[in-house]
């Protein structure tokens, strides 16, 4: 697209996403394929794309990364009651239709199951494949990296946030772990992120002289095993709002990176349950801030717990992130030879 995506505002947002559209069926055209895989893809853009993909007998798959039209009404919804339930339905019908109207349907979690049943999906037609991360392109990272000595943390005890800092996501979490620790010369928390919630934390800490709060843009994907190698704690965050609809991918990440994770998700939440299972790290409710804190308390003061947490982490991803069988259990959903959820 020829101009930055108004990713905040919703009605430059709408018109962007059907102009994308437009690009996206010229590449879907050019390239002819047999089968189109449809993951993140915004809901305008889809069912436009949809239609020409059927028109063309083109076979339509939908990877369900996140229940966009639930996400639309809940966090909406909580600041505009009004038109945030009218456009909230409005996006949930969208993402019925849709998923009528795909020939196979792939979700990450078993979570989002009981709410296809509910909106009468056809079982037969969906799969559970739960996100992985890219294990052998993050291998683990010493702490004393390059990337950790250029942001002046290779010596300093470094709690990190890498990701998204939107909606779905309280930023103040992070400025009250920093204000926490502000006392602590050796502690950083270093968050890597753009847009609102990173503005706000800048904001807060020019107010408030958080200085041990570090603040960095988003880094190319090359740097990312050092980055998160820099970290003594990964931290991840998410509304009590996104509740299952919307698993962090991020901890997919941190867990092949041999680090401790904390979390503050709700509980039901995938990735939580995925952290608390594997005894990866600690998990504390979003709404509760001293919980957060205190569980943060508990990692920083106990090496052999962060230790122990890490070779979980790091144990998990190497079990359940085997991209080889990944790859063969989606072919046979391509090729309609998976067996269906719940068979």
């Amino acid at each position: 697209m020829n101009k930055p995506f108004q990713k905040y505002s919703f009605l430059k947002r709408v018109f962007q996403e059907i102009v994308y559209s437009r690009l996206l069926i010229s590449q879907i055209q050019a390239f002819c394929p047999d089968v189109a895989i449809f993951a993140d893809t915004p809901s305008d853009a889809q069912a436009i794309v949809y239609r020409k993909c059927r028109s063309w007998g083109v076979k339509r798959i939908f990877w369900v990364q996140d229940l966009y039209g639930i996400a639309v009404h809940q966090i909406l919804g909580k600041k505009a009651p009004l038109l945030g339930n009218l456009v909230g339905h409005c996006y949930i019908r969208l993402d019925q239709h849709l998923l009528r109207q795909s020939d196979e349907v792939v979700l990450i979690t078993e979570d989002f199951q009981t709410i296809l049943d509910k909106w009468g999906i056809e079982r037969s037609k969906t799969h559970v494949v739960p996100n992985w991360a890219p294990i052998t392109d993050l291998p683990v990272r010493p702490k004393a990296n390059p990337w950790a000595r250029a942001l002046g943390v290779a010596d300093k005890f470094c709690i990190l946030y890498a990701g998204t800092l939107g909606m779905k996501h309280n930023p103040g979490l992070l400025l009250q772990l920093a204000q926490h620790f502000k006392e602590n010369e050796s502690i950083r928390v270093v968050v890597v992120s753009e847009g609102l919630g990173a503005e706000w934390l800048k904001e807060r800490k020019q107010e408030q002289g958080v200085e041990n709060l570090l603040l960095t843009g988003y880094q190319p994907f090359s740097q990312l095993p050092d980055v998160l190698g820099s970290a003594d704690i990964l931290v991840a965050i998410l509304e009590p709002e996104a509740g299952i609809f919307s698993v962090p991918s991020k901890v997919l990440s941190y867990l092949c990176a041999q680090r401790p994770v904390l979390l503050a998700v709700p509980p039901e939440n995938l990735a939580a349950r995925i952290v608390s299972k594997s005894k990866a790290g600690l998990v504390v409710h979003p709404a509760d801030e001293d919980a957060f804190v205190a569980a943060a308390d508990t990692l920083v003061q106990n090496a052999g717990l962060r230790q122990q947490y890490a070779a979980n982490a790091f144990a998990y991803a190497v079990e359940h992130f085997d991209i080889n069988r990944i790859g063969d259990r989606f072919e046979r959903i391509i090729t309609n030879e998976d067996s269906p959820t719940g068979c």
